[in-house]
């Protein structure tokens, strides 16, 4: 311990957290005194913001203009089991897990719905394989696995001609990778995972093919308030212009409206994805230089460049859970980087959040306090 020496450094901000995640550079409270607070959000300047995030969506996301995009409550969870109990039940379901959250839809499928679902899984660290995957069937998966920091590596691999719908949980992929529209029929994602908003509200993205599974099936469940998109066998069109189904919260509306006016002032998704990407390739170009630390994801083609997984490979550590939540809170007291422990189901190790909203100086300056935090804790042990 006398021979280690702390780094100089810390970054300017040590906000990891795989969600909610870093607000964006030049974030100020400031910037939400616009908010039409103690009005209702049916009032024209409530209904002018709320149709104004979806547009901005559209815009910074690139999202096909026939495509609808709507707000709904309770996060990224709630945009999910939207569409599982509204759309499927119609044909053969595929589920594809390959961390936490993909093991959570394909419980909900198969015992809350009771749908006979294939499940296709792969471990921590790996994805399926999609040529075993039946495309004629609908088909349930995360694009970036939060927990286990692989994702899907290119939207090729979901045919174009494809019968069934696919419905894709993209809440840590969205402003972070280009999403292939073309190949997506129901997208997901919430605001405080890449813009590093606040946490309550969904995002639901329609393709015209989901909307015409929608008004052309009546799933034989009942279905709860907020989970109904039709009415009369027809989409209800006023979810799509912001006329949400329960009351969302103004302020965190003008928050997301704020990370919205950010993403287009660096130079929207094409500079999203380039800040990801040059986060992420700071912390592999630092990882291999070390025998004790790798990423999690087995292929560098399927390895996240948003929710950054590593494990701890050095045979002298005795218990793996326990040394990679004290090298956690070892960064947490220096001030270095919060938030950073794995995920609970995952396996031991760091998870740094490498989203557009992190600076690339903040994660260099992060690096050389995982080396001391590292070997500060092999030296505790022994």
């Amino acid at each position: 311990m006398e021979d280690l020496v702390r780094p100089a450094v810390r970054p300017t901000n040590p906000n990891f957290s795989s969600g909610p995640c870093a607000k964006f550079p030049g974030f100020q409270l400031d910037l939400l005194q616009g908010a039409p607070l103690g009005r209702s959000h049916r009032a024209a300047p409530g209904k002018a913001r709320l149709a104004e995030a979806i547009e901005l969506t559209r815009e910074v996301l690139e999202v096909p203009q026939d495509y609808r995009i709507g707000i709904v409550p309770a996060s990224d969870t709630g945009a999910v089991e939207m569409a599982l109990w509204s759309l499927l039940g119609a044909r053969g379901v595929e589920v594809l897990a390959w961390e936490s959250f993909g093991e959570g839809w394909a419980a909900d499928v198969v015992e809350q719905l009771g749908l006979d679902a294939t499940v296709r899984r792969a471990p921590y660290g790996e994805i399926v394989d999609f040529s075993q995957v039946d495309f004629g069937s609908d088909v349930v998966f995360t694009w970036n696995g939060t927990t286990s920091g692989v994702r899907v590596p290119d939207g090729d691999l979901i045919p174009a001609d494809r019968e069934g719908l696919t419905i894709c949980d993209a809440t840590s992929a969205a402003f972070a990778v280009e999403l292939p529209w073309d190949r997506l029929d129901v997208v997901t994602f919430s605001w405080q995972k890449a813009l590093g908003g606040e946490g309550g509200h969904g995002m639901l993205v329609l393709s015209p093919r989901a909307v015409e599974r929608l008004e052309s099936y009546t799933p034989p469940r009942p279905l709860p308030k907020i989970f109904r998109l039709t009415q009369r066998g027809r989409l209800i069109e006023g979810i799509f212009r912001g006329e949400t189904i329960n009351t969302p919260s103004m302020l965190c509306v003008e928050d997301y409206l704020a990370a919205l006016r950010w993403a287009q002032s660096v130079g929207g998704l094409p500079a999203l994805v380039a800040r990801s990407q040059a986060n992420a390739q700071a912390v592999a170009d630092w990882a291999a230089g070390r025998d004790w630390v790798a990423n999690l994801a087995a292929d560098p083609a399927t390895a996240s460049t948003t929710s950054v997984c590593l494990r701890f490979t050095d045979p002298r550590i005795r218990d793996a859970d326990a040394f990679a939540a004290a090298v956690a809170r070892r960064l947490d007291r220096e001030g270095a980087g919060h938030d950073l422990g794995s995920y609970r189901d995952a396996p031991a190790g760091l998870r740094i959040w490498c989203g557009s909203t992190v600076e690339t100086a903040d994660v260099q300056a992060l690096l050389p306090w995982i080396d001391y935090a590292f070997h500060a804790e092999l030296a505790a042990q022994a």
